[in-house]
């Protein structure tokens, strides 16, 4: 029995998790790639796999094949791994499952796909003298040529061309991608976080105005366009330390669920359609802050993530764009206040992802600076410090505001706000008191919109100001 890897055996395609890789770590490499490709496919495939590291034991392998794998081993049959890819990668994959009597790949000299790999199998084996399980249109002629077909999630159209053929023993639908998986992709829930285009809305009174509120609702569909264009490449950029992390690694692309080719034709379609629908309908402001915001994120993901610091007050920062890039939208100013106040509010909250993270790898024994981040566990204390400061700080400036001349203009009765100075002293402490007994979600701000005592809190914030107006 044959198996092949990319697809197969394995729910992703080890090229392309080469040429993720090389991008996240090379990106001022970029071409390099292409000029290997010049040269054949089979040099492409060695200069990446030498260039980049894959942990193979983290790959998402598909467990129905191993049990397959694992049966026929069973009953004494030789198993053989036939893969389009690079050797060095396989006979890493080999070694690590421990299920292969001998392994056929790429090499320098021959790219191992298609006709190629059909003809070294017929060499080794004779016509009809293996079965073959395999996936895309790659493996019909390698089909033709076996005793019998297995196919495996198979792709668009190859099914049926693998039935013609007369010698399909069986059919595995093990991974099959749906709408929920695009959507969890896409992180439709993380457009909340988009709802900081109104702040500047409400902060100027100006709730009444229909013209404005349909310039929010296109700027929050554009911005959450292009967030989910970010969270798309940002997956794939990550594909390696997902994989390490206890509930990142189900994200769809890390497990496998979505192939990285679709990520990789979605995330320029979103970024096209959100830019292309900004510069028709918006005000150009609203277009640069947007391009801001995507050359911050993609910054962050490549590098800023990595350093210590650097990397919460980039997300502090991340956040406070959407309030002004919803200023742009509508074209009303920003007050001195409202920065200070949401970038030492984002900043204590970018504060909370890390302790939770910090906090898990303490409590697993972990003493190694955390994976893909600047951090050991040993600086959770000083992270805990750092973000209470900076979400009590949050509040001063709230105060402060509340005796600011302007807002003596905007609000008949200021003296009101005070009241909800400790509602947010009550939350900032809460959320830190959760985060510390390990109780926090991932990101503070998911758990916020679904955390009941934090929507009561927020639903008594917005009455206060809209009393004391």
């Amino acid at each position: 029995m044959v198996i092949d890897l990319d697809g197969t055996l394995l729910r992703s395609d080890l090229l392309l998790e080469t040429g993720v890789a090389f991008f996240r770590a090379n990106p001022l490499r970029l071409f390099q790639p292409l000029g290997w490709l010049a040269r054949g496919k089979a040099v492409l495939k060695a200069g990446l796999a030498q260039a980049v590291h894959v942990d193979v034991s983290a790959l998402p392998y598909d467990q129905t094949v191993i049990e397959l794998i694992e049966s026929e081993r069973n009953v004494g049959r030789p198993v053989v791994l036939a893969t389009a890819s690079h050797r060095t990668l396989a006979d890493r994959v080999a070694e690590h499952l421990k299920l292969f009597d001998d392994v056929f790949a790429t090499n320098e000299r021959c790219n191992l796909s298609a006709h190629r790999k059909r003809d070294l199998l017929v060499e080794r084996y004779g016509e009809a003298g293996f079965d073959y399980v395999g996936n895309s249109l790659d493996d019909l002629c390698v089909w033709a040529a076996a005793r019998k077909a297995y196919v495996v999630n198979p792709e668009s159209g190859v099914l049926s061309r693998a039935r013609s053929l007369g010698n399909v023993e069986k059919v595995i639908h093990s991974n099959s991608a749906g709408l929920r998986d695009w959507l969890k992709a896409l992180r439709i829930h993380q457009w909340m976080k988009n709802l900081l285009i109104f702040v500047p809305l409400l902060a100027a009174h100006q709730v009444a105005n229909p013209t404005m509120w349909l310039q929010g609702l296109l700027a929050f569909l554009f911005f959450g366009l292009c967030a989910s264009s970010v969270y798309l490449l940002n997956d794939l950029l990550d594909l390696a330390d997902d994989r390490h992390h206890k509930t990142k690694r189900h994200r769809p692309f890390a497990a496998g669920r979505l192939a990285i080719k679709s990520g990789l034709l979605a995330f320029p379609v979103l970024l096209l359609v959100a830019f292309t629908g900004a510069l028709s309908l918006l005000p150009w402001q609203f277009s640069a802050v947007l391009l801001a915001y995507y050359l911050a994120t993609l910054t962050y993901s490549l590098l800023l993530k990595r350093y210590m610091a650097i990397d919460v007050i980039a997300l502090a920062l991340l956040y406070t764009t959407r309030i002004i890039a919803g200023a742009a939208a509508f074209g009303l100013g920003l007050t001195f206040w409202l920065l200070a106040f949401s970038m030492f509010m984002f900043l204590s909250l970018a504060l909370v992802k890390r302790y939770a993270e910090l906090r898990d790898a303490r409590r697993k024994g972990h003493s190694e600076k955390t994976r893909g981040r600047g951090y050991y566990p040993d600086d959770i204390e000083m992270v805990s410090s750092l973000g209470a400061a900076s979400g009590y700080l949050a509040v001063m400036v709230l105060a402060l505001y509340i005796h600011d001349p302007a807002t003596m203009v905007l609000y008949a009765q200021p003296q009101l706000i005070w009241l909800a100075c400790p509602l947010l002293l009550f939350w900032i402490t809460r959320v830190w008191m959760l985060t510390h007994r390990g109780q926090m979600h991932d990101d503070p701000v998911v758990f916020a919109t679904r955390d009941r005592v934090s929507l009561v809190v927020g639903a008594l914030f917005c009455i206060v100001f809209w009393v004391a107006a």
